[in-house]
Formats: C-alpha cells, structure tokens, sequence
C-alpha cells in the first residue's frame, strides 16, 4: 500500500504522521512529498523512507497513492502561504486516492464542523481512522 504523506512550512505536521504511522505500522513504507525541502527533510527524518520535494513530486506521488494524508490546504491552490500551487492541489483532488485531511483553520479558510483540537490530538485522530480503513478493506 502506498501511503503519501504532504507537508509544507517546517514539516512538523508530516513528521508527526510518519512517526505516528511508524509506530502503529512499523513496516508500512512511507512517502514523505513536501512542498518545500524543509518539510521533506523532517519527514525523511521522522522515518519516511522516500521523499521529494516540489509541485512534480506531489503530481507523481497522487497518480498513484491508495492515501494521502496531509492538512486540508492541499487540495486549496497557493494555501500554506502559496507552496500549494493549483497544480498541486488539482493532483490531490483529481487522485483516486483515500483521503485524510487535518484540519487548519488558517490561511483564510476555516472548517466547519470541526473542534478546536491540538495537532498531535488530530494525528491520533487521522492514524486511528487509518488503522479501521484497513482493517475495513481487509489492508495489511
């Protein structure tokens, strides 16, 4: 299974998923894309065992992910201070990947619906429901 993980600005919400998912799935091979190499840095860190960095990566790595994981502003062209490029967000939207989104209420865009959490507390949130999608789809 391929798991895709996007980041942008300092990567510390993608390095808490790939350190999340790792230790739930410790085998489970992780891409870490981020919008800039800061962020692919801290994932690669954290445990991803791919990375790239850039609006092509993130095009490449959607074709053909079965999740992508990352905050909501990846499918919201030029979000997270515009490293999110239309491109990309086209990409993750058009992907017939499953789809796991954190919410940010930032960057002009507020979620309804959603609780005021903490970041780590979204991340539980986001590798529980993964862990009950693969079982759902029988996903080892």
């Amino acid at each position: 299974m391929k798991i895709v993980i996007i980041d942008g600005q300092g990567g510390k919400m993608g390095c808490a998923l790939v350190s999340e998912i790792k230790k739930v799935f410790p085998d489970q091979e992780l891409y870490g894309i981020g919008t800039n190499s800061i962020a692919t840095a801290a994932m690669l860190r954290a445990g991803a065992k791919y990375g790239a960095t850039g609006e092509n990566p993130v095009v490449v790595a959607c074709r053909d992910a079965d999740v992508i994981i990352g905050p909501l502003g990846i499918v919201i062209a030029d979000a997270l201070l515009g490293e999110v490029t239309p491109v990309m967000a086209a990409a993750v939207g058009s992907s017939p990947a499953y789809k796991l989104f954190i919410p940010v209420n930032r960057c002009n865009h507020w979620v309804a619906g959603t609780e005021d959490l903490s970041l780590g507390e979204y991340i539980r949130q986001v590798v529980e429901h993964l862990a009950e999608w693969r079982i759902k789809n029988n996903i080892r």
